[in-house]
């Protein structure tokens, strides 16, 4: 990935006001944001996350397209489980805290600016400075997770559907070779 040099565009407050991640927080948080933290970019094809790795940052993505990679704990090739672009964020277990590990890839489909926020960072220039707005950020992150779990549910149960009603067709068909 690059970072802070010429070819990456200046961060600018409405960029992360677009971002949901910051959805409600006051502007004084946001332009101290905007001049303490350079941005990123990841080019197509860029690793930026890795299933496995320490959790000790996350992206905001201002602008691009991101793939999220993972084979489930399994030897299995790595499935795309999600896309991500403009007013996503990646990586969330490092703002929450803990010693947490990747749970999945992410990698860069297309080029990509991003706000890289550590613990640190994230401490420093907004729960110390004023635990409201850390408060906003923290919901906004649970409404997503929220969000998530529901899709998750739901594909969990329409797969479960649909194996059991295989099974019930397996189950009726005639054994092989015509004998029951």
């Amino acid at each position: 990935m690059t970072e802070s040099n010429s070819r990456v565009p200046t961060l600018t407050v409405d960029m992360l006001r677009q971002n949901r991640l910051f959805q409600g927080v006051d502007s004084a948080t946001i332009e101290l944001l905007v001049k303490e933290l350079s941005p990123e970019v990841a080019l197509p094809g860029d690793c930026i996350i890795r299933e496995g790795e320490s959790a000790d940052f996350m992206f905001a993505i201002i602008n691009g397209e991101l793939e999220v990679l993972s084979h489930g704990g399994s030897t299995s090739a790595d499935v795309r489980v999600a896309l991500l672009g403009p007013s996503d964020w990646v990586g969330e277990s490092a703002f929450l805290g803990g010693t947490q590990v990747r749970s999945a890839t992410v990698r860069a489909l297309a080029p990509s600016l991003l706000l890289r926020l550590r613990p640190a960072d994230i401490q420093r220039l907004i729960q110390d400075r004023d635990m409201a707005q850390y408060a906003r950020m923290v919901l906004n992150i649970a409404r997503e997770l929220g969000r998530r779990l529901r899709v998750a549910d739901r594909l969990i149960a329409q797969s479960s559907a649909a194996i059991a009603k295989q099974y019930v067709l397996e189950s009726m068909r005639p054994p092989a070779g015509g004998k029951p």
